[in-house]
């Protein structure tokens, strides 16, 4: 492996790892005893389980690991081979994926969801942060991967869309320059399309003025509606204001999650796996690494 390609390995498989925490902390929030963990901020008991969030972006990142760019077969196939129905998947990627495993084309299946208006779903973000850690070194190539890894499974504007902020967010973050929060998602604006998802990250850089992430999440929304739109913008804003401070990140969209409901671990995916990668040393809190499955065998890491 080049030089070149072990960092970008590298930077990408702190990614996934902190990814994978966020996800399985917010899953793990979602049971009963999850809202008295928010409140007193204390690490719930292990162990916490990730969901399909981490499931696909490990196939995310074993495909650029083996081909250094994203090939859609090779993706939709990992997606289809370790699909695991009790992850918690989406009904709309559970019917696809399935499909793909008994010989559909996921160039017929993908664009033909919704009544043939495609996926605007948070599917396509939530599995990303690693493709932008990826790419860090050049964030216009990251964008462009971005959209490509998402209309595998989704093609509507907005789902891939949130992929491409995500992704974009992730890279800009690993360069690991100083940040400024409004600076940070000026950034990322520069290379998001137009449409609801972007309107969403123009707000969200407006309300960077407040500091409270309940109060946020009610005007941007938190996964509600588990779609890219009101899902990503919160995200972003979360890793805006918290880019040097993982834990700090992860509290922050626990508090609006459990408050307002909605997708939490997907929120948390997304916000682990762009502040995860500004953890010094690339190395997960020890606390927050013990309570976390590990990550499948079939990942190169």
């Amino acid at each position: 492996m080049s030089t070149n390609v072990s960092t970008r390995a590298g930077r990408a498989a702190v990614s996934l790892s902190a990814l994978a925490a966020g996800d399985a902390f917010g899953a793990r929030l979602l049971e009963p005893d999850g809202a008295q963990a928010v409140r007193g901020r204390v690490l719930p008991p292990g162990p916490w389980e990730w969901t399909d969030d981490t499931e696909m972006a490990c196939s995310v990142y074993a495909v650029l690991y083996r081909c250094g760019r994203v090939d859609q077969d090779a993706l939709v196939a990992g997606f289809a081979a370790h699909y695991d129905a009790l992850r918690g998947y989406h009904r709309a990627t559970d019917h696809l994926l399935r499909s793909v495993r008994a010989g559909g084309d996921w160039r017929a299946l993908a664009p033909a969801q919704f009544g043939g208006a495609g996926s605007w779903g948070s599917g396509a973000a939530m599995r990303v942060a690693p493709l932008g850690a990826w790419f860090a070194d050049d964030v216009a190539e990251a964008a462009r991967q971005a959209a490509l890894s998402a209309r595998v499974t989704h093609t509507h504007p907005d789902g891939v869309a949130g992929a491409v902020a995500v992704a974009v967010a992730a890279a800009v973050a690993a360069r690991g320059d100083p940040l400024g929060s409004h600076e940070f998602l000026d950034e990322v604006l520069d290379h998001v399309p137009s449409g609801t998802v972007r309107e969403g990250v123009a707000d969200a850089r407006a309300l960077l003025i407040s500091a409270d992430p309940c109060a946020v999440a009610a005007e941007l929304g938190c996964g509600e509606l588990i779609g890219a739109r009101d899902t990503v913008p919160f995200a972003l804003w979360t890793a805006a204001k918290h880019h040097d401070d993982f834990p700090g990140a992860l509290w922050a969209a626990a508090a609006a999650g459990v408050r307002a409901g909605g997708d939490l671990d997907t929120t948390c995916a997304i916000v682990g796996g762009v502040v995860g990668t500004r953890l010094p040393g690339g190395r997960l809190p020890e606390e927050w690494r013990r309570r976390t499955e590990p990550l499948p065998e079939w990942v190169p890491v």
